[in-house]
């Protein structure tokens, strides 16, 4: 019995295929968690909610362009908050492309300034039952990954 049986689901495509729909399900799973308000943008509002309760974190996006891989103190969060979603189960992808995250996210409701967008979490929302199609395709995504040892996958947002 395959996975795909046990969940009821379609196989899982192959190749770009997938990872595309896996930038897609990223795309609509923020965009969703954003509108319900289950959205903690910026590395020092998430590591302060992951502190207070982590059982409420659902998803983990972290977010570098090519010049922030030389930022030290950065890859030092980003360890540290990629060590404590393992410990705490919390699914965590990768993206390369901090501009098209704004994009999509947008500047902060609250001042209009743009946000620290480096880690964003999503939240379990306080509505009961409350189940994200995209959300759950982002989890069967991050296993399999994790099957082939691909810890912390890298999605490519769509345009």
């Amino acid at each position: 019995m395959t996975l795909e049986e046990i969940h009821g689901q379609q196989p899982m495509p192959a190749g770009h295929d997938w990872m595309q729909g896996a930038g897609t399900a990223l795309r609509e799973l923020l965009v969703s968690a954003q509108r319900r308000g289950c959205l903690t943008a910026g590395v020092y509002e998430s590591a302060k909610l992951m502190n207070v309760d982590p059982d409420n974190v659902a998803f983990c996006v972290l977010a570098a362009d090519h010049e922030d891989e030389g930022d030290i103190a950065l890859q030092i969060h980003f360890t540290l908050i990629q060590a404590f979603c393992c410990e705490n189960d919390i699914d965590i992808v990768r993206v390369n492309d901090v501009a098209k995250l704004a994009a999509i996210v947008g500047p902060s409701e609250d001042s209009g300034e743009p946000r620290d967008l480096h880690c964003i979490l999503i939240t379990n929302p306080n509505e009961e039952g409350w189940k994200d199609p995209a959300l759950e395709k982002l989890n069967l995504f991050c296993e399999e990954s994790r099957n082939v040892n691909d810890w912390v996958p890298t999605i490519t947002l769509p345009e």
